[in-house]
């Protein structure tokens, strides 16, 4: 035992704020610890998520910038090295399709897939897919597969 492992028995200490508002008797009455008047002396007081004293909030002083497009269509990227390690690792066959790459934590259930081309395909490999880079869809040509757009 030594002097830094010394605790206070188990219930032995009280919580000091439950007496606060509780009569005078309790030397936490009058104004509870709140000070005197303000907004932050009242019952309902809370402070806006951003409030500075008054200072402009940071949120407002920052300009306005882009713009975000309704008709944007965001694609998961596949490589087309990720593909092959797989392959060669015997988890993905040589026809390829979405379930395949949702089985193996590539791509979610409704994301759009599109093949990118990073990396040498080596091996004949037919994939279906949302989309294709241009040099994606050239290295599977070339290493004698397919690539086969999913239509909507």
């Amino acid at each position: 035992m030594e002097l830094q492992n010394l605790k206070p028995v188990e219930g032995s200490i009280k919580n000091k704020k439950r007496a606060v508002g509780r009569g005078e008797g309790s030397k936490k009455g009058g104004t509870s610890t709140r000070g005197h008047k303000g907004a932050k002396s009242r019952s309902g007081y809370s402070r806006k998520i951003g409030f500075e004293g008054g200072q402009q909030p940071l949120q407002r002083r920052v300009p306005k910038f882009g713009f975000t497009s309704p008709n944007r269509v965001e694609y998961n990227g596949v490589n087309i090295d990720t593909i092959e390690s797989l392959v060669n690792s015997k988890k993905l066959k040589s026809s390829i399709v979405k379930k395949d790459l949702m089985n193996n934590g590539l791509v979610q259930k409704n994301d759009l897939v599109k093949i990118l081309g990073r990396g040498n395909l080596t091996v004949k490999i037919n994939i279906e897919a949302d989309a294709f880079s241009a040099s994606a869809k050239l290295s599977i040509e070339k290493a004698g597969g397919t690539a086969t757009i999913i239509e909507k």
